[in-house]
Protein backbone atom coordinates (compact mmCIF):
# COMPACT_ATOMS: atom_id res chain seq x y z
CA UNK A 1 0.00 0.00 0.00
CA UNK A 2 1.67 3.84 -1.04
CA UNK A 3 1.71 6.52 1.49
CA UNK A 4 1.66 9.97 -0.32
CA UNK A 5 3.39 12.35 1.44
CA UNK A 6 3.92 16.23 0.94
CA UNK A 7 6.91 15.84 -0.62
CA UNK A 8 5.35 14.21 -4.05
CA UNK A 9 3.63 17.60 -5.02
CA UNK A 10 6.53 19.36 -4.00
CA UNK A 11 9.33 17.63 -5.47
CA UNK A 12 9.13 19.00 -8.94
CA UNK A 13 12.60 18.60 -10.49
CA UNK A 14 13.93 17.29 -6.89
CA UNK A 15 14.97 14.00 -6.06
CA UNK A 16 12.70 10.98 -5.00
CA UNK A 17 13.28 9.57 -1.82
CA UNK A 18 10.90 6.22 -1.59
CA UNK A 19 11.40 3.36 0.68
CA UNK A 20 9.46 0.03 -0.37
CA UNK A 21 9.91 -2.49 2.31
CA UNK A 22 8.41 -4.22 5.55
CA UNK A 23 5.69 -2.57 6.73
CA UNK A 24 6.67 -1.91 10.17
CA UNK A 25 9.60 0.36 8.98
CA UNK A 26 7.35 2.61 6.60
CA UNK A 27 5.97 5.07 9.61
CA UNK A 28 9.70 6.07 10.56
CA UNK A 29 10.33 6.50 6.90
CA UNK A 30 6.98 8.76 6.47
CA UNK A 31 8.13 10.85 9.02
CA UNK A 32 11.54 11.54 7.95
CA UNK A 33 9.67 12.58 4.53
CA UNK A 34 9.93 9.65 1.92
CA UNK A 35 7.05 7.92 0.02
CA UNK A 36 6.62 4.70 1.16
CA UNK A 37 4.97 1.38 0.25
CA UNK A 38 4.56 -1.28 2.84
CA UNK A 39 5.14 -5.03 1.75
CA UNK A 40 5.00 -4.40 -2.02
CA UNK A 41 5.20 -7.27 -4.42
CA UNK A 42 8.08 -7.99 -6.64
CA UNK A 43 5.48 -6.52 -9.53
CA UNK A 44 4.82 -3.23 -7.62
CA UNK A 45 8.86 -2.63 -7.38
CA UNK A 46 9.23 -3.20 -11.03
CA UNK A 47 6.41 -0.87 -11.56
CA UNK A 48 8.13 2.35 -9.69
CA UNK A 49 11.12 1.50 -10.88
CA UNK A 50 9.74 1.73 -14.42
CA UNK A 51 8.30 4.70 -13.82
CA UNK A 52 11.48 6.37 -12.85
CA UNK A 53 13.26 5.35 -15.28
CA UNK A 54 10.49 6.86 -17.76
CA UNK A 55 10.33 10.08 -15.92
CA UNK A 56 13.80 10.02 -15.77
CA UNK A 57 13.71 11.70 -12.43
CA UNK A 58 16.55 11.45 -9.97
CA UNK A 59 15.36 9.00 -6.91
CA UNK A 60 17.00 7.81 -3.81
CA UNK A 61 15.52 4.63 -3.17
CA UNK A 62 15.72 1.98 0.05
CA UNK A 63 14.57 -1.61 -0.15
CA UNK A 64 14.47 -4.24 2.44
CA UNK A 65 16.34 -7.10 2.23
CA UNK A 66 13.20 -9.33 0.26
CA UNK A 67 12.89 -6.60 -2.52
CA UNK A 68 16.52 -6.76 -3.01
CA UNK A 69 16.92 -10.76 -3.72
CA UNK A 70 13.96 -10.56 -6.22
CA UNK A 71 16.25 -11.19 -9.02
CA UNK A 72 14.40 -8.62 -10.29
CA UNK A 73 15.41 -7.78 -14.09
CA UNK A 74 14.22 -3.91 -13.47
CA UNK A 75 16.40 -3.98 -10.68
CA UNK A 76 19.49 -4.87 -12.54
CA UNK A 77 18.64 -2.29 -15.21
CA UNK A 78 18.38 0.60 -12.92
CA UNK A 79 21.32 -0.49 -11.23
CA UNK A 80 23.38 -0.89 -14.15
CA UNK A 81 22.29 2.24 -16.59
CA UNK A 82 20.55 4.59 -13.79
CA UNK A 83 22.86 6.93 -12.64
CA UNK A 84 20.30 9.04 -11.28
CA UNK A 85 18.92 6.13 -9.06
CA UNK A 86 20.20 5.21 -5.66
CA UNK A 87 19.54 2.02 -4.37
CA UNK A 88 20.19 1.12 -0.66
CA UNK A 89 18.84 -1.51 1.47
CA UNK A 90 17.96 -2.18 5.37
CA UNK A 91 18.12 -5.29 7.10
CA UNK A 92 14.93 -6.94 8.60
CA UNK A 93 13.73 -5.93 11.81
CA UNK A 94 13.45 -10.02 12.95
CA UNK A 95 17.07 -10.38 11.39
CA UNK A 96 19.53 -7.33 11.36
CA UNK A 97 23.09 -9.57 12.11
CA UNK A 98 21.82 -11.42 8.95
CA UNK A 99 21.92 -7.88 6.74
CA UNK A 100 24.43 -8.27 3.36
CA UNK A 101 25.63 -5.20 1.44
CA UNK A 102 25.90 -6.00 -2.35
CA UNK A 103 29.68 -4.55 -1.47
CA UNK A 104 30.26 -6.97 1.43
CA UNK A 105 31.42 -9.91 -1.54
CA UNK A 106 33.80 -7.79 -3.17
CA UNK A 107 35.92 -6.58 0.40
CA UNK A 108 35.42 -9.76 1.33
CA UNK A 109 37.26 -11.14 -1.80
CA UNK A 110 39.90 -8.04 -1.48
CA UNK A 111 40.47 -8.81 2.18
CA UNK A 112 40.33 -12.65 2.26
CA UNK A 113 37.96 -14.01 5.19
CA UNK A 114 38.56 -11.10 6.87
CA UNK A 115 39.16 -13.70 10.20
CA UNK A 116 42.43 -13.26 12.14
CA UNK A 117 44.84 -15.97 11.38
CA UNK A 118 46.88 -18.04 14.01
CA UNK A 119 44.09 -17.21 16.57
CA UNK A 120 45.37 -13.95 17.81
Amino acid sequence: MRADTASDAAAGGNTRMLFLGDAALTDGFQLIGFETWADPTAEELDKVLEELLESRRNAFIILDTRLLETGSPVLERVRSEARRILIAGVPPLNDPDGFRCGIDQQVDSLLGSGKPKGGN
